[in-house]
C-alpha cells in the first residue's frame, strides 16, 4: 500500500499478534497510517500483499469484528534505509518484540531518530512490552555511543521522547488457518507516562489513559495479570492441564492463584496506596479474564521464557523479594516460581531447555544468582535456593 502524505504515521515493530491485534488497532482507529516492521519475511510479505485484515474480540457477551486498514510492511533485516526514513518522519514510534528483542531494534531507531529534522516535532517512542521500564531500556539502548553518538545526545528530547507504558490484553495462539486476523478479549488497558512530554502535547491515541505515575498500574498489572495468569499456566502445565482455563476449572489450581494474588495484591495495597476493596475487585475480574473459556490460552504457551519470568524484576520473583525484605507472606509466589523452575525441555521452547542445562551444571545458589538476579543478602534468596535444591533433587530421582 502506498503511503499517504496527509495521515499522521507510527512505525511499529513487530508485526506479531499483539502488534497487529492491540497496538496497530489503536493507531489505526485514530487515524495513523502504520508501518510495520519485521524480520519475518513472510509476514511482511502477507502483510503488503493484503489490503485489510480482521481484528476479532472475544468475551461472554459474543464476538465483535474490526478491519485493519491503511498499513503498509517493512522487512527491517534488508530495508534498513528504507526503514530509517519512514522513523524520521513518523509522529509515533511503538514495538512489541520482547523484552530481549529490544537491544536489536535500538540501532535503526536511533540512525531514524538521528536522521529526524528538528523542524519536526519529537517523535514519540512508547515500548509496549511486558516488562517494568521497557521504554527506559529501549531507550538506553538507543543512546548507547555504539549506536548515537554523544555529541549527538545535546538537545536530544527535540528530536524523541521515550515514554514508558503499561499494557493489558491477552491475545491467545491464534488458528494457524487464520491468516493475519487476530483473535482477542475484549478487556484491554494501555496506561502511558505524561510526564515525557513536557512542553508539547502528547500523541493523540485513542484508547491509551495518560498518567502522570506509572509505577502503581505497571505493578498493579505485573503482578495481578500476568502473575496470576503465568501462576495457572505452571501449576497446569505439572499437573498435565491442556488449557489456563482447563487449569483453572481445577480447585487447587484456583486455590493457588487466589493464594498468589493475595501475596501481591498486600504489596500493591501497601506500596502503593491502592484502595483493599478497588483491588480486591481487579484481582476478581483478572481471573474471570484468564479463565475465559473463548481464548484456549495452552499452558506451554502461557508459561514460555521461563527464564523472563523468573527473573528479578518479573512476576513471581520482583514482587517476593520486596514482601520478603519486609517480613510478609510470599509462600504462594515461591510455590508458583518452583513450578516455572520445574517448566523445562518443553517442546518449542528454547528457554526451558536453557533452564534445564542451568540447573543442571549450577549449584543451587549459582542458579538463583544467574536466573533470579538475587543476591546472597536478600531475605528471598536462601528461599528460593530450597526450591532450587528441591528441584535438582527431583530431576536425578527421575
Amino acid at each position: 500500500m502506498a503511503p499517504n502524505s496527509t495521515t499522521k504515521k507510527a512505525v511499529h515493530f513487530g508485526a506479531g499478534n499483539i502488534g497487529r491485534g492491540f497496538v496497530a488497532c489503536f493507531l489505526h482507529n485514530s487515524g495513523y497510517e502504520v508501518v510495520f516492521a519485521d524480520v519475518n519475511g513472510d509476514l511482511i510479505d502477507s502483510l503488503n500483499a493484503s489490503p485489510s485484515y480482521k481484528v476479532i474480540e472475544v468475551g461472554s457477551d459474543g464476538t465483535e469484528e474490526s478491519t485493519i486498514t491503511n498499513y503498509r510492511a517493512i522487512n527491517s533485516r534488508t530495508n534498513e534505509e528504507e526503514l530509517i526514513q519512514e522513523i524520521a518522519t513518523a509522529e509515533v514510534v511503538t514495538c512489541s518484540v520482547g523484552p530481549n528483542i529490544l537491544k536489536f531494534i535500538a540501532p535503526v531507531i536511533a540512525k531514524g531518530i538521528d536522521r529526524r529534522s528538528e523542524e519536526l516535532p519529537p517523535v514519540a517512542v512508547i515500548a509496549c512490552e511486558n516488562a517494568i521500564g521497557a521504554t527506559d531500556t529501549l531507550a538506553e539502548y538507543i543512546k548507547d555511543p555504539k549506536n548515537t553518538a554523544p555529541e549527538r545526545l545535546e538537545g536530544y528530547e527535540k528530536r524523541a521522547r521515550f515514554a514508558n507504558s503499561a499494557i493489558d490484553r491477552i491475545v491467545p495462539a491464534q488458528d494457524p488457518d487464520a491468516g493475519l486476523d487476530v483473535k482477542l478479549e475484549k478487556f484491554y488497558e494501555w496506561v502511558v507516562d505524561r510526564t515525557p512530554f513536557k512542553g508539547m502535547s502528547p500523541p493523540d491515541i485513542k484508547g491509551i489513559n495518560w498518567v502522570d505515575n506509572l509505577l502503581p498500574y505497571i505493578e498493579r498489572k505485573l503482578y495481578t495479570v500476568n502473575t496470576g495468569h503465568a501462576t495457572a499456566a505452571y501449576h497446569g502445565y505439572i499437573r498435565r492441564k491442556s488449557t489456563v482455563y482447563d487449569a483453572l476449572q481445577d480447585k487447587d489450581i484456583q486455590e493457588e492463584v487466589k493464594k498468589a494474588l493475595e501475596n501481591t495484591s498486600n504489596l500493591i495495597t501497601q506500596k502503593h496506596g491502592i484502595d483493599e476493596q478497588a483491588q480486591h475487585e481487579y484481582v476478581d475480574k483478572i481471573v474471570r479474564r484468564i479463565s475465559n473459556p473463548h481464548l484456549e490460552d495452552a499452558v506451554e504457551r502461557v508459561g514460555r521464557a521461563p527464564l523472563r519470568k523468573l527473573s528479578r524484576k518479573e512476576r513471581f520473583i520482583g514482587p517476593a523479594a520486596e514482601l520478603a525484605e519486609h517480613g510478609k507472606d510470599c509462600s504462594a509466589l515461591l510455590d508458583a516460581a518452583e513450578m516455572a523452575f520445574r517448566f523445562q525441555n518443553v517442546e518449542g521452547d528454547e528457554e526451558s531447555a536453557e533452564l534445564a542445562k542451568i540447573m543442571a551444571s549450577n549449584k543451587p545458589e549459582d542458579v538463583v544468582k544467574q536466573v533470579c538476579g538475587l543476591n546472597e543478602n536478600e531475605k528471598l534468596f536462601p528461599k528460593v535456593v530450597e526450591i532450587v535444591q528441591r528441584v535438582q533433587a527431583d530431576s536425578q530421582d527421575d
